[in-house]
């Protein structure tokens, strides 16, 4: 806690009423859909915070995504790893989907990959240190066959020598994918020299090199300020480049060119703008299956929120106090109604914002914990201790990892629990 934030505070309900205009009441209760859950975690749950799976909404995302990605005939919808670290989870959304596509972002995760699904198709999502890819082969145990089933994202020439080297060294045949910047400028090549250099590489060396295909991720095509540019102009931009690297390879190295080829693009805020286009045969979706907060986007309205952190009230104290001023804080909760009940949850300061039930805050004032909590609100939202508090994550990828097993229900039931990677 600082003390200018407290002065700050005082001093503006000092000014009074003439410049600032009194908080009203933002509190409610649970609606039904948080009661019941709210209920069921009370019951039945760990009573600690944890990583909520909704079964119902995540089928309804991923139905979603299979009627977007089956409108071009020959398309494979490929799930993104990193937003979904967990096994069965990644079981769960393949056997729905239909698809053993993975995209693997952490050599220690695609080693779990690699033996726990071993008839997966994998792409590697951003380009690795040759030394980890060196890792992978030193640790690999299973049926998994790296020289069928995976390939390498490679992003510059020198880095496509160093897995060169490292194939030789291993007498094995490394599979490489080839990085598009496609606009988001964040590393990659384009049609031109480099790509040139690396395809020569490949060619001459077909024992320990093959060309596997391309990839080009586009999220700012529904990112970027609509000035700049709308989403089928900005999404013409990027298929062009894409063209451009495919007609290189056509006609520069015809020998490279081949059936099966990974062209692979997207990404959740961008894969229902590619029924536009029939150049790219691999849509990448992760994170919109699960719908956190940063992919509350128009391209992904059709999308529930199906992930939520619940943690439990460990105490109710009352209007807030703030350490030191004492009996002088009850001017905050005079002002603020929403500050007249003060809660300290299990754990907090995740990337989250508070979901049910409505109108809870952060106390600034009183400063963050990851241990204890302070959460305000008035006394509408009606929390009681050992009730949850319902968030939802700013992001996945991260957040997943930090509760140990998920919990998945369905109906409102807890009906399983998912281990996380480690």
């Amino acid at each position: 806690m600082k003390r200018r934030h407290v002065l700050l505070g005082l001093g503006a309900l000092a000014i009074g009423g003439g410049l600032y205009k009194r908080p009203k009441d933002n509190g409610a209760p649970y609606n039904d859909y948080f009661a019941a859950l709210n209920a069921e975690l009370k019951a039945n749950g760990p009573m600690r915070p944890s990583m909520v799976i909704d079964l119902d909404a995540l089928d309804h995302n991923i139905d979603t995504v299979v009627a977007s990605v089956a409108k071009v005939p020959g398309r494979h919808f490929r799930i993104v790893e990193k937003s979904l670290p967990s096994p069965k989870l990644l079981a769960y959304i393949a056997a729905r989907a239909k698809t053993n596509r993975l995209m693997s972002f952490h050599q220690p995760f695609l080693n779990h990959d690699a033996m726990l699904f071993p008839q997966a198709d994998i792409l590697i999502g951003k380009p690795l240190p040759v030394r980890s890819a060196e890792l992978f082969y030193q640790t690999h145990q299973g049926l998994f066959d790296p020289a069928r089933q995976l390939q390498w994202l490679i992003d510059t020439p020198a880095r496509a020598a160093q897995y060169l080297a490292l194939a030789q060294g291993l007498g094995t045949t490394l599979n490489l994918n080839i990085e598009l910047d496609v606009g988001l400028h964040r590393g990659g090549v384009t049609s031109g020299e480099a790509l040139g250099d690396i395809l020569k590489l490949i060619e001459t060396n077909p024992q320990s090199l093959r060309f596997a295909g391309f990839m080009g991720y586009d999220p700012f095509v529904a990112l970027v300020p609509s000035m700049l540019g709308s989403h089928e102009e900005l999404l013409g931009k990027v298929m062009a480049k894409y063209q451009s690297a495919v007609d290189q390879v056509r006609s520069q190295h015809p020998a490279l060119w081949r059936e099966g080829l990974t062209l692979n693009t997207a990404g959740s805020p961008t894969y229902k703008l590619h029924e536009a286009e029939t150049l790219s045969n691999d849509i990448s979706v992760g994170t919109g299956l699960l719908k956190p907060t940063h992919y509350d986007l128009a391209t992904l309205a059709d999308h529930q929120p199906a992930a939520f952190i619940a943690t439990p009230v460990l105490k109710a104290t009352g209007a807030v106090q703030i350490p030191a001023l004492d009996e002088k804080s009850n001017v905050f909760s005079w002002w603020d109604v929403n500050q007249r009940e003060t809660y300290f949850i299990y754990g907090g300061n995740w990337m989250a914002d508070f979901e049910s039930p409505a109108g809870l805050q952060l106390n600034t004032t009183y400063g963050r914990s990851s241990n204890q909590e302070i959460v305000n609100a008035s006394a509408a939202a009606g929390l009681k201790v050992d009730d949850q508090v319902f968030l939802r994550p700013h992001q996945v990828e991260g957040v997943l990892l930090q509760f140990g097993d998920l919990i998945a229900v369905r109906g409102g039931k807890i009906v399983d629990y998912w281990p996380a990677f480690t």
